[in-house]
């Protein structure tokens, strides 16, 4: 006999359709799971899961001073440093910060916190470094956005307790940064504090070192600046230079003037004296002068008017001789006395040089003999005022330290436990929702990973794929007895599409006995061959059922009929063959029971009565079905396998793994069945999209979409649906 293969294997691709196919497949698992995990979340959420409520302290953190420089510029380079606030962060979820917290409201705010901590965990007792690992967690810190602002919340089911952490650990966190300003600041007040010293007896030694210098020099404490003297000689010199000039400015005029009336004459001297001569001239000789021109004048005429022997010409001219002498006289005295002047002023600048020569080398002298002193004391000066810069930033200093600038950390907001505030978790919304998605996303991953473990028979591309033959029918789920649904029944139409491929498949007419085998039990065999018979039957072709399963027969339970004659009977000759055979309501279908089961049906079904029984059998009818038991397991069925015409092998949709199913099918090959094809039987061609077209028989036998089409109709008119 030959075998039908396929030669075109169908490619294993999966389709958004077959995704959506194993949903709907397992929605009863993924529901399940749904609602089990939806149901869990809510009941663990409200009945487990304690309120934590929240309560939040906000602080504001600035950075403080570096340590004290002695140039008083500890708060220069200090830029914009990113990580500062990060490093507060850790610094307020450490240790350092939060053991004093422990200890605080362990023995002072709240008795046995460790108990509470470890009684809201679920145990007795706790130490504290398990208290500090439970507390950390609690703590949360956080930054208000572009500023210095930091926000600490404390989560607890005691809204109290909370509160209570929250400013234990704001407190413990502004004195940890108070005795970090301290420990910072105080090497450097240490070392002000010792400058100072230093600078005081540095400046007692440089009073010291003073005084002695002044009662050496002579300076008295009027004159405690060493300039004082020097200064009252250079006023010394500069009156005698004052002084001195003036005279040289009258001596350098009046021996000019001198040196100018020794070039003129008598009569210019006469004359001119007055003009030439004008300092601290003698009135009389400016009389003296303006008599002689008038008496010189009035001779002058008379001697033209009167002549030289005229008596008041000779009393003129003797009158100016008397008044020339005396003005000679006087202009002599006046020579004289101007000559004198210009000896004695020269005599009087040289004496101004030398006095103010004098003057400069005592003053120059002093000035080098006490030029130390006004060093020394601009030194002391310096010292003192860098002593009293140095005891100033000391004092500030020592001000801020016994009491530190509390602007390093300011509490803006402490925590308040307030009855009105809410718990923060469980937000049984959002675990309700989250529950939703876990649900879904785990219910269809086990779906699909069920799937993926499931390696039974799912659609007719793994058949083919697997079994290398062709699928010849697809029979739906909950399939009953055809012979007592009529023929106008739904599931009649998928055993006529059967019947129509086996009548394709079959190359000879005189191929009459047919056996439908499966590789184990349950897959509905026995009820896929009965309806078959019975499709068969109704189509006008006589035809005979034997149930040759003598293991556990069920098709005499379909025909409600007894099982005491049967098969068994007529191979043990103790009956003959009309003798077994029944009628049932369908004219043109005949059926044989199994009969009393023998203690050994291999010999049996291979006996040569058996071989006579088919040919008789083949004779008188159409066709023929032998049922059979299961493949794997027992030998009866390849026994039949090998005796029948025409063998189909039904798979049962989603029952077996595929290799069980290759197995039954290299079982009928081995023992040289004729395989037609194979039949998936109990499909739910409703889920199932990969069977949608195979579905249409369904709804149009059902009339759904169209009118029926009944096959006792003389004249069948044949619509077309628009899906089919």
């Amino acid at each position: 006999m030959d075998s039908i293969n396929t030669t075109d294997t169908p490619e294993n691709k999966l389709h958004f359709l077959d995704y959506w196919r194993i949903v709907r497949m397992r929605k009863a698992l993924i529901l399940t799971v749904f609602f089990l995990v939806v149901i869990t979340t809510t009941l663990f959420t409200k009945f487990v899961l304690q309120p934590q409520y929240a309560s939040m302290v906000c602080i504001e953190v600035n950075r403080s001073r570096s340590a004290v420089s002695v140039t008083g510029g500890g708060n220069m380079g200090i830029g914009y440093d990113p990580y500062w606030i990060q490093t507060e962060f850790r610094k307020i979820e450490s240790r350092s910060i939060l053991d004093p917290v422990i200890e605080k409201l362990e023995f002072k705010g709240m008795v046995g916190l460790t108990k509470i901590l470890a009684k809201q965990a679920g145990e007795e007792q706790w130490d504290k470094e398990t208290t500090y690992l439970y507390l950390s967690r609690l703590v949360k810190v956080q930054p208000a956005r572009n500023t210095s602002l930091i926000e600490i919340w404390v989560r607890n089911s005691d809204r109290l307790l909370a509160a209570k952490i929250a400013n234990a650990i704001a407190d413990s966190y502004k004195e940890s940064r108070i005795n970090e300003w301290r420990d910072e600041h105080a090497p450097g007040l240490k070392s002000l504090e010792e400058q100072v010293e230093a600078q005081t007896a540095q400046i007692k030694q440089a009073e010291s070192n003073l005084a002695t210098m002044r009662a050496e020099f002579g300076i008295s404490e009027i004159q405690d600046n060493p300039y004082v003297s020097t200064t009252l000689e250079t006023e010394t010199i500069r009156s005698l230079a004052i002084s001195r000039a003036e005279q040289a400015r009258n001596y350098t005029e009046d021996s000019q003037i001198f040196a100018g009336l020794k070039k003129l004459t008598r009569d210019e001297l006469r004359t001119g004296l007055t003009a030439a001569y004008p300092r601290q001239l003698d009135p009389v000789v400016s009389t003296l002068s303006s008599e002689w021109t008038e008496a010189e004048q009035k001779v002058t005429a008379l001697k033209e008017s009167l002549g030289e022997q005229n008596p008041e010409f000779k009393t003129a001219k003797a009158l100016l001789e008397r008044t020339q002498q005396q003005l000679d006289s006087k202009i002599d005295g006046l020579l004289a006395g101007l000559q004198q002047r210009v000896a004695n002023e020269k005599a009087s600048v040289q004496d101004y040089d030398q006095q103010i020569d004098t003057a400069t080398k005592a003053r120059n002298q002093k000035l080098i003999k006490t030029q130390a002193y006004p060093i020394a004391k601009n030194e002391l000066e310096s010292s003192r005022r860098q002593r009293d810069d140095l005891r100033f930033r000391v004092s500030t200093m020592r001000a801020e330290y016994d009491q530190p600038l509390q602007s390093i950390v300011v509490v803006r907001d402490q925590a308040t436990p307030s009855p009105a505030n809410k718990p923060v978790s469980p937000n049984v919304m959002l675990n309700i929702v989250l529950g939703v998605i876990v649900g879904l996303i785990v219910g269809i991953g086990l779906a699909f990973f069920i799937e993926y473990l499931d390696t039974s028979v799912k659609t007719i591309d793994d058949v083919e794929r697997a079994l290398q033959a062709p699928v010849l029918g697809v029979i739906p789920q909950h399939v009953g007895n055809l012979m007592e649904l009529g023929a106008d029944s739904p599931h009649a139409e998928a055993y006529r599409v059967l019947r129509t491929q086996v009548l394709f498949s079959r190359k000879d007419d005189k191929l009459k006995t047919l056996s439908v085998l499966s590789g184990g039990a349950g897959e509905g065999k026995s009820t896929t061959l009965f309806n078959l018979a019975t499709i068969f039957a109704q189509s006008g072709d006589r035809v005979l059922v034997i149930d040759s399963d003598l293991r556990r027969p069920s098709i005499h339970k379909l025909m409600h009929v007894e099982n005491t004659n049967g098969l068994t009977s007529v191979l043990l000759k103790q009956k003959s063959l009309e003798e077994v055979i029944q009628h049932t309501k369908i004219p043109s279908l005949d059926f044989i029971p199994s009969g009393k089961l023998p203690s050994s049906s291999m010999g049996i079904l291979s006996s040569p009565q058996m071989k006579q029984l088919i040919q008789d059998v083949k004779g008188r009818y159409d066709f023929v079905f032998f049922d059979s038991p299961p493949l794997l397991g027992v030998s009866d069925a390849s026994i039949l396998a090998s005796e029948m015409d025409m063998v189909l092998q039904v798979i049962q949709y989603r029952r077996y793994p595929q290799p069980m199913t290759i197995r039954a099918k290299q079982t009928i090959l081995k023992v040289g069945g004729n395989l037609l094809g194979i039949v998936l039987n109990n499909i739910n061609v409703s889920q199932d999209q990969n069977y949608y077209y195979y579905s249409g028989y369904y709804e149009y036998a059902t009339g759904k979409e169209n009118t029926v089409v009944k096959l006792s109709d003389a004249a069948p008119k044949v619509e077309i649906k628009q899906k089919y």
